[in-house]
């Protein structure tokens, strides 16, 4: 297991720390920048998600193992190719775990913390979910693919490093064909956006070519409008952490039939039963 996000933290500070000057000394009347309280929910976040992620990860190295053992064939690290296969079955695997996590509710439970802000700056890429374990189906068929799992550790570990700098308004857009094949800060602040026409869009990781081919891909016209459709205003880490769940018992306990129940559990977030 290669703890690189971790590594990364002290350079996460540092860039966000001259992010957030940047805001003081060249103020742009169109970006939202940094509010103190905001922040610093998203750093809670983001610490705790790595408490709680160590010891589930530990767990996650046992499953990959013992799939990656039973694989009918191993592939070694030694050939380049190994690493093209990791990179392009990490980046599906991750385009799916973040749909899912946007169309189940139960899942976006779990995501909704990474939305939750209403600003959109370096900070809020720390503002991460304490409940990592609905991501670990996703990334077994790497494990079966015969992929050892010190490789998916460190390709996902890439990926997030490079998701952490798509999370500013201080760059516009990038030249065509970087915009045409990569994710960029344009295509992931249409992803935060709350705006009707930016939900559930543009969902890649490191690539944005997944979103073109299956039909989840908005280009940025008008500029979003961060956070949920129905903000929570709050600042306290257990309660981003966990209104949705709550919101989901709730739903749950007033049903009146066990078709209602499941829908408001799997169904897409604001599902509601006919009337």
């Amino acid at each position: 297991m290669i703890p690189a996000v971790l590594y990364a933290v002290p350079a996460f500070l540092l860039l966000i720390i001259i992010e957030a000057v940047s805001y003081r000394f060249l103020p742009d009347d169109d970006e939202r920048g940094y509010e103190l309280r905001d922040t610093t929910t998203s750093l809670s976040m983001g610490l705790g998600s790595q408490v709680i992620g160590f010891p589930w990860k530990l767990l996650t190295v046992g499953v990959y193992a013992a799939l990656w053992v039973v694989a009918p064939v191993h592939l070694s690290p030694g050939d380049w190719w190994t690493w093209v296969i990791v990179f392009f079955a990490d980046d599906v695997a991750y385009y799916w775990f973040h749909r899912l996590h946007h169309e189940v509710r139960v899942l976006w439970a779990s995501h909704v913390v990474h939305h939750s802000s209403v600003y959109y700056n370096l900070s809020t890429a720390l503002r991460q979910s304490w409940t990592p374990m609905t991501s670990l189906p996703f990334w077994l068929p790497l494990a079966l693919l015969g992929i050892p799992p010190w490789m998916i550790f460190l390709q996902q570990s890439i990926s997030l490093l490079y998701q952490f700098f798509l999370h500013t308004e201080r760059v516009s857009v990038l030249p065509r064909p970087i915009e045409f094949i990569f994710n960029t800060p344009s295509h992931h602040r249409v992803h935060h956006g709350s705006n009707a026409e930016y939900l559930d869009r543009n969902y890649g990781g490191i690539l944005i070519v997944w979103d073109r081919l299956f039909g989840s891909f908005e280009p940025e016209r008008a500029p979003a409008r961060y956070g949920l459709t129905k903000n929570i205003q709050t600042f306290n880490p257990l309660r981003v952490a966990t209104h949705e769940f709550a919101a989901i018992w709730s739903d749950v306990r007033h049903a009146t039939s066990w078709r209602a129940r499941l829908g408001y559990v799997f169904g897409r977030p604001g599902w509601q039963p006919a009337r």
